[in-house]
């Protein structure tokens, strides 16, 4: 009985000792992947700072910043035409003129009756101190006067509307009639536009409104120069929705004093509705989305692993704003996620930022 005690102590303490023996070397042996003193290797970048600007891409039409037709105020024949089409002209300048032969032989004799209803007027008025003519008759005498009064000033008018003027600065465009051409009143004869600088009209959904103000800033791309943009600001907005489209209309200008944008133009516009210079940027792939919340693996000055959950803002191309939760400089794993979990020790590489650095603008707003 004592021998088999004996036996039974024996076995259990060699269980006891491999056991011991089995603990320590399951310590000193490394996890693949693993770093010194048992770290996880992972890839991490350091957040950045990056100007960002919210955009909403939109289509619009140029138009000229000024623009008239040029039409006949009377009926007669065109007698003079001072420019060439296409040309440029100032304000003042004589486009076309009327003949004015019969409008002169009509005035001079609306003159004629005007100086004799003048003298009847006095005539009548020297006789009505003496009771010879009745004030009625003096009164008739005066409203005769003053028709051919102001039968003059309309002569005198008409014979300035024979002469059309430009009544702003601009090209005139494709002439439509000729010299010697009989034309009627309210004919159109030509059309001026000034297109220094050019205006363009889009429309913007009404959920915008409040990101959309005064001298604003945009971009115009239009078909016939693709590689190039041009740069507008916003100086109207209408103070109304539409309520079939429920859109706003806004219009923008634009210089132009190559001239090379002509109204009529289809556009694309990027309006630009906040500008933010001083964002929070990290790669897209430091973030791990669970249902309706969004966070990150921070790696803290001890190089343990910490969850933060953030708040996402603009997506870019390959990387997205941080709105709150992170700071620039801080560490983001952006490779061996799986790997880690909160409170692991790892042994981080840096990614190095692109020369070019992430994009500086968001994808066009729906």
């Amino acid at each position: 009985m004592r021998r088999t005690t004996y036996r039974l102590h024996v076995v259990i303490k060699f269980l006891l000792a491999s056991s011991l023996m089995g603990v320590a070397s399951g310590c000193g042996r490394r996890e693949p992947g693993g770093g010194p003193g048992g770290a996880v290797h992972v890839v991490g970048f350091r957040a950045i700072e990056q100007p960002i600007e919210e955009r909403v891409a939109v289509v619009g039409t140029l138009v000229a910043n000024e623009s008239v037709d040029i039409k006949s105020e009377l009926d007669g024949v065109v007698e003079e035409m001072s420019f060439e089409e296409g040309q440029r002209v100032n304000a003042g300048e004589t486009l076309f003129r009327i003949d004015r032969s019969k409008l002169e032989a009509s005035l001079a004799e609306a003159e004629a009756n005007l100086k004799l209803a003048e003298a009847t007027l006095g005539r009548y008025a020297a006789l009505a101190e003496s009771r010879a003519v009745s004030q009625q008759e003096v009164d008739q005498a005066r409203m005769n006067f003053e028709a051919r009064l102001a039968t003059v000033k309309l002569m005198h008018a008409q014979l300035q509307d024979a002469t059309l003027i430009a009544p702003f600065a601009g090209i005139v465009g494709a002439r439509l009639v000729s010299v010697g051409q009989y034309v009627t009143r309210g004919q159109q004869l030509s059309s001026l536009v000034e297109t220094d600088p050019m205006k363009v009209e889009f429309n913007v959904p009404e959920r915008f409104l409040s990101q959309v103000a005064e001298g604003q800033e945009l971009d115009v791309r239009v078909a016939a120069y693709p590689d190039e943009s041009f740069r507008g600001t916003v100086y109207f907005i209408d103070p109304k929705v539409n309520p079939e489209t429920r859109t706003v209309l806004i219009k923008a200008r634009l210089p132009n004093p190559d001239g090379r944008l002509r109204p009529g133009m289809f556009s694309n516009l990027t309006l630009i509705l906040q500008v933010r210079q001083n964002a929070v940027v990290v790669p897209e792939t430091a973030l791990m989305l669970r249902g309706q919340s969004t966070s990150v693996f921070v790696v803290n000055e001890q190089a343990l692993i910490e969850a933060r959950e953030v708040n996402a803002g603009v997506r870019l191309a390959g990387w997205v704003e941080i709105a709150s939760g992170l700071k620039v400089g801080e560490t983001v794993i952006l490779e061996g996620l799986q790997k880690v979990h909160p409170g692991a020790q790892v042994s981080v590489r840096y990614e190095e930022q692109p020369a070019q650095g992430p994009p500086a603008v968001s994808l066009p707003a729906r």
